[in-house]
């Protein structure tokens, strides 16, 4: 296949309409933003259409550079805006959501990486939107700061090994296959939230990678999965290995499931917080606990 140009299946629609517009005014308004315009998402238009976002917390600026990501680093950030989870409350509020996802950039200049800002923006939400369901998609956390995520609430904590284990080069070298593992273990055994991970394809892994991957997480517990395909953001992030065919990710969504993972999300655009909210009912209903 010629990697110059994107397949059909990833082509995607332009963001506009009113709703966008809306999504667009009030993050603005409320001094928020998402990671779907600072990682270049591909399904922003999909999302902010349906009134959908994943907010990203502690700013702006990450202080890791991973090669496949879009977004602005630094050594350090701005410091955290003490007002920022009651904006982002109101915000969830405002957009009458029942499952809001928040993450944030790695903020390795702060004295507990953020974690406790990004656990009482979790509170904050959860407060003020009475049965609103909540994700964080954290960093690398371990121990208290761990501690201080699952104490305010979250109904799943997400964390991405992002690639197969061979191709964690990719990544900022403080990050690492096994650091991650280590996260969603801990995750698990120090909160009642599901777990949750992404994989990216097409950074030239193969299929007995891609299924070791699996095994590795189901081996930490981790209940949900997403596979998608790595797009470049801009020329200065990783090539493209490989465009899979939505026939592939089909394969590797029948594949996850053999191995036991609650919910599974895997197509060409699927990323992180693309129909999060779909997925978490079904590892619900596949733990058992109902919705």
């Amino acid at each position: 296949m010629n990697q110059a140009r994107k397949p059909a299946w990833l082509r995607v629609a332009i963001p506009s309409g009113a709703r966008w517009r809306a999504m667009s005014d009030l993050l603005s308004r409320r001094g928020l933003h998402t990671v779907c315009d600072e990682a270049a998402c591909p399904n922003k238009a999909e999302c902010w259409a349906c009134g959908t976002a994943t907010f990203m917390v502690l700013g702006d600026v990450c202080t890791r550079g991973c090669r496949f990501c879009a977004v602005s680093t630094a050594a350090s950030g701005k410091p955290p805006l003490a007002g920022e989870p009651a904006e982002l409350a109101l915000a969830v509020a405002e957009l009458g959501l029942r499952y809001a996802v928040i993450t944030s950039v790695d903020r390795d200049d702060l004295p507990d990486r953020g974690a406790g800002h990004f656990a009482a923006c979790v509170r904050a939400i959860k407060s003020t939107v009475p049965g609103v369901m909540v994700e964080a998609l954290i960093p690398d956390f371990r121990g208290a700061e761990l501690d201080a995520i699952a104490a305010s609430g979250p109904d799943v904590i997400a964390h991405n090994v992002e690639t197969v284990r061979r191709l964690q080069h990719v990544r900022d070298a403080r990050a690492s296959f096994d650091l991650s593992l280590a996260t969603l273990r801990e995750a698990k055994a120090r909160s009642a939230a599901m777990t949750k991970s992404s994989l990216m394809l097409g950074l030239g892994e193969t299929e007995d990678e891609v299924c070791s991957a699996m095994d590795e997480l189901r081996a930490v517990g981790c209940d949900m999965l997403v596979i998608g395909q790595y797009l470049r953001p801009t020329e200065k992030q990783v090539a493209v290995a490989e465009y899979l065919s939505p026939e592939r990710f089909d394969r590797y969504a029948g594949l996850a499931r053999e191995r036991g993972f609650g919910s599974v999300v895997s197509a060409p655009l699927a990323r992180t917080s693309w129909h999060a909210r779909e997925g978490c009912d079904a590892a619900s209903l596949a733990a058992g606990r109902g919705l």
